[in-house]
């Protein structure tokens, strides 16, 4: 079963925890920006689809930390990482449906 692009949303809370809320993009219709907020100024990173959109920022809004730092570079190697799979399991997939495809150039029997 292949399910179509899809966002997935949860809110979880239980008493005496702080309340959990997960977020999942499942679709190619996602869009991501980054930018400098100049009022403030501070940068920003956004992902957003039609029904929902996570904010990244410094640490309360204020002056960039040195765990502002590591955390952004933490979100480059695992953007960096997502793109490697990506390209090597579209290649795989793209060579395996053409190895699935039936040859019609050739003579007709």
């Amino acid at each position: 079963m292949t399910l179509g692009p899809y966002t997935y949303l949860t809110l979880s809370m239980r008493p005496e925890s702080a309340p959990q809320v997960g977020v999942s993009f499942h679709t190619s219709h996602l869009k991501v920006r980054a930018g400098l907020l100049l009022s403030d100024p501070r940068p920003y990173l956004e992902f957003s689809s039609d029904e929902a959109n996570v904010h990244i920022s410094t640490t309360g809004a204020g002056p960039v930390t040195d765990a502002d730092l590591a955390t952004a570079r933490e979100i480059f190697t695992a953007a960096a990482r997502y793109l490697a799979d990506c390209e090597q399991l579209h290649a795989e997939q793209t060579a395996d449906d053409k190895d699935a495809t039936p040859d019609t150039t050739g003579p007709a029997a």
